[in-house]
């Protein structure tokens, strides 16, 4: 079946490669800006429509890769034209295939929404590093177990999720991804505080969060666990909160913290951790 994409910007540059590159058969972009569609079938050795409807004639299935918040605008603009048949997809963590594409199947259409756990930063680079992405699905059981099979064969793991735990999902990926960008940003502005540049606070860092990053994934977060609120050290604690002038920064390190004590006392059943919670805890 021929792929086709609605929107020229980095999922849909490395998305269209990656899959044409696997042997995909891509029959290329349109996209509200044609400049781009015209630039991502030229990088995909694909075809660049002018319209919505000359690439949904020629297409099978339909990714609409632009931004979460035109997905729905996208399908409105495009259910009027014949897409009876046609799989539309979408690459939103957080959006289910039914609130993307509301009462699809009344124009006898399909909706999926399949989302690579990776970040695609580069149109032109991200591509060649899909290979090591986890893709999960969910959508319309129909041809559920057809993208299943089509990114085993390419080679990525997948999981199909059920549509109601989306959200669950989404969050978990932020957590993992983006809040971590806020925590060693944190990180930083205390190292500067002691003297050290941006750079040289990222070098020193380095060593320190690749090696605690490395033992969560080989074996697990318990397992890597390490430092003041696992050893129950109530003074360090202290001296953690008093260096924290700003309220969003105790309050981050409090929550944060607070979560730690659930994993250490999995580890150390025996420890006392009350009297970390209730420091934690204070206001």
């Amino acid at each position: 079946m021929k792929t086709g994409f609605i929107g020229a910007g980095k999922v849909g540059f490395s998305l269209g490669k990656y899959l044409s590159v696997n042997g995909i058969n891509i029959s290329g972009y349109a996209s509200r800006n044609p400049l781009s569609a015209k630039e991502a079938a030229e990088f995909t050795g694909t075809k660049f429509y002018a319209d919505y409807s000359g690439l949904i004639t020629e297409s099978e299935i339909i990714f609409i890769t632009v931004s979460d918040g035109s997905i729905q605008s996208v399908f409105d603009e495009i259910k009027s034209m014949d897409i009876s048949g046609k799989i539309l997809c979408h690459c939103s963590g957080v959006m289910t295939a039914a609130e993307a594409f509301e009462n699809i199947s009344s124009y006898g259409a399909y909706g999926c929404s399949i989302h690579p756990l990776f970040p695609v930063s580069s149109k032109y680079n991200s591509h060649k590093e899909l290979k090591n992405a986890f893709f999960c699905i969910e959508g319309d059981e129909k041809y559920l177990g057809f993208f299943e099979e089509l990114f085993k064969n390419i080679g990525n793991p997948v999981r199909v999720i059920p549509s109601e735990t989306k959200s669950e999902y989404h969050a978990a990926c932020a957590v993992s991804s983006n809040l971590v960008c806020a925590l060693v940003a944190e990180s930083i502005s205390l190292m500067q505080k002691c003297g050290f540049t941006e750079e040289n606070a990222l070098s020193a860092l380095e060593p320190l969060v690749r090696a605690n990053i490395n033992k969560i994934f080989e074996s697990n977060p318990m397992e890597a666990l390490t430092g003041a609120v696992e050893r129950c050290d109530i003074s360090t604690v202290k001296k953690h909160l008093s260096c924290l002038k700003n309220e969003n920064e105790r309050d981050m390190y409090r929550a944060v913290s607070l979560m730690l004590t659930e994993t250490a006392l999995k580890k150390h059943p025996e420890t006392d951790y009350s009297e970390m919670i209730d420091l934690l805890r204070r206001e």
